[in-house]
């Protein structure tokens, strides 16, 4: 195992000597489980390096929604007829293989949503509303949209601040200045587990220690750390941890907002409707309890069941040897990038996770992007709604190759003659 993997490893608080040896990732057989890996695109093999926007999906999470809806679909929780006690079954069983999955104590603290976005908002929407004029959320430079946006609308319509913590030009949070922007009125800190657009990866323990020293509740935004590595929200010790199924190897349409049992008990509903009421009447309505009080309406059931179909397979092959196997293609994709005349890397964090965000000089992204699909090489260019960290990393755009479990040095070798090419043509 390499330092950099090791001390990447110490740095999520995973012990490195739970790691296997990197023989043991079978990548090839992992390829095998991806049908859309085996088409073309523009008459050339797919190679899929977007996986920071959305992963692609294996057959047993294709086969798990199919087969739900061929055969086991219903609506839930209010049928007494044995297909909806069936429906009703799988769904709470994939709340509960979630909770496993990122070590919550109870179901009651997996609340279903559409996507880490939704996640977010609900907090936004119903912590929220206990903030007033003069109180403070502290973010970071280095949020994605879905964790600037929400904390903006709120202070809008509540008078309170957004204060948003910088970091270094390696794309790091400023630890050493951190304790100046938690204040006695910071009501609550939410801040990205990793940079999408920079692949920064951030230290949380450390960080929810701190706030939590001055009493200040913590939100986590996990979308690219959930499928990367291993997580575990109660080690951690965060109050709220969001993310999408759909950066999971699992359906889009669904999400999941862990909070904390007491916390989320003691918060109103952020939606109303059927289903998150016990009763309801014109006078008074009484809610259920959660995480039953913030879901309401009819749930993406299918979304619930390809989501516990995607865990299912991520914990077969081990979330320690997925982390792993990207940190390692995360080396050798920086050395070989580094190499390519005028291109610059954007993030070089000490810890990553598995991102390469670049430019080259006179080039534009979205050139660069073009004509890489022509090869078949799918990446991802432009801000990546994360507009104000690249605007303090010095550039409007990047591109950004971004890596999966089904990745490969082969990948990497077609992306960098990909762009040799992208010179030729541009220059």
């Amino acid at each position: 195992m390499s330092a950099r993997i090791e001390h990447s490893l110490s740095h999520t608080g995973v012990p490195p000597s739970n790691v296997g040896e990197s023989p043991g990732y079978d990548v090839a057989a992992v390829r095998r489980d991806f049908p859309i890996l085996t088409q073309k695109m523009r008459g050339r093999p797919l190679i899929y390096l977007d996986n920071a926007a959305s992963a692609q999906k294996p057959q047993c999470v294709i086969d798990a929604i199919s087969n739900f809806y061929a055969r086991e679909y219903a609506n839930i929780h209010r049928g007494i007829y044995e297909l909806s006690e069936m429906a009703t079954r799988r769904y709470e069983d994939a709340r509960s293989r979630v909770q496993r999955f990122i070590g919550a104590r109870s179901t009651d603290e997996i609340v279903f949503v559409r996507n880490a976005t939704e996640a977010i908002n609900l907090i936004a929407g119903s912590f929220g509303r206990r903030l007033v004029a003069g109180d403070e959320i502290l973010i970071t430079t280095m949020e994605h949209h879905a964790n600037i946006v929400p904390w903006q609308l709120l202070c809008e319509s509540t008078g309170a601040v957004l204060r948003v913590a910088p970091v270094n030009d390696r794309g790091e949070l400023l630890l050493d200045e951190l304790e100046k922007y938690l204040t006695p009125r910071t009501r609550l800190f939410a801040l990205t587990h990793a940079s999408n657009a920079l692949g920064t990866l951030n230290p949380v323990h450390e960080l929810t220690a701190a706030a939590h020293t001055r009493g200040i509740p913590i939100l986590i935004d996990g979308a690219q750390a959930v499928p990367r590595l291993p997580v575990n929200v109660s080690a951690i010790d965060c109050d709220f941890y969001a993310f999408s199924g759909h950066k999971l190897y699992g359906p889009s349409g669904i999400g999941v907002l862990y909070g904390k049992r007491e916390l989320l008990a003691d918060l109103p509903p952020y939606q109303g409707g059927g289903e998150m009421i016990t009763s309801v009447s014109f006078e008074k309505t009484l809610y259920k309890a959660p995480p039953h009080r913030f879901e309401a309406g009819t749930p993406h059931i299918a979304g619930a069941v390809g989501l516990a179909a995607a865990i299912d397979y991520l914990e077969k092959i081990g979330m320690q040897a997925v982390f792993r196997h990207e940190t390692e293609l995360l080396e050798y994709g920086t050395e070989q990038l580094s190499r390519i005349p005028g291109l610059r890397l954007i993030g070089t964090a000490a810890h990553k996770v598995g991102v390469l965000s670049f430019v080259i000089e006179g080039i534009h992204p979205h050139d660069i992007g073009t004509v890489l699909d022509q090869a078949g090489i799918a990446i991802r260019a432009g801000h990546h709604c994360a507009q104000p960290v690249l605007e303090r990393m010095g550039v409007p755009a990047t591109a950004r190759a971004s890596l999966g479990l089904f990745n490969t040095r082969a990948d990497l070798d077609a992306l960098v003659r990909g762009l040799y090419k992208t010179l030729e043509v541009f220059r």
